[in-house]
């Protein structure tokens, strides 16, 4: 399955060095997705993909990859595609929509290929977005741990 969207990875902390957890981060054309993604990977991500990503379920997980001809490009918009060191692929282990974050959001989830992952709205031009994305995947990391 092809969507468009971004994706982006932080290592857990979990035996050695941990995984790459990915974000996907989701959105209108022009909603922001890509700027959010550049601020993120200042912020110690890897990007995985820009704006289109490739979504495969493996031993019940959802990964995600860049199509060859996009892999290792980010679109800064004022500026141009530039190349970026980017991971072959991720775990999606979050996703994130452009929208009105609620103050305390109730848990929700998304179905994508029949896995269910963890879903947040955010205002993708928030300052606090990239801080407030990793917090949210350290959280339900934790909260995974906690139902096995």
């Amino acid at each position: 399955m092809i969507c468009h969207a971004g994706l982006v990875a932080a290592r857990d902390s979990g035996p050695q060095g941990g995984r790459w957890r990915g974000i996907l981060i989701e959105g209108p054309s022009g909603a922001g997705k890509s700027d959010l993604a550049l601020r993120m990977l200042d912020e110690g991500f890897r990007l995985v993909a820009d704006d289109r990503v490739i979504l495969w379920v493996s031993e019940g997980r959802l990964f995600g990859r860049a199509p060859e001809p996009l892999a290792g490009r980010l679109e800064v918009r004022g500026l141009d595609v530039i190349p970026v060191p980017a991971l072959a692929l991720a775990e999606v282990a979050l996703m994130a929509s452009s929208g009105d974050a609620e103050r305390i959001p109730k848990p929700e989830h998304k179905i994508l290929l029949g896995i269910a992952i963890p879903h947040l709205k955010i205002d993708f031009w928030q300052a606090s977005a990239p801080a407030g994305l990793r917090r949210a995947l350290s959280h339900f990391d934790e909260a995974a741990k906690k139902r096995i």
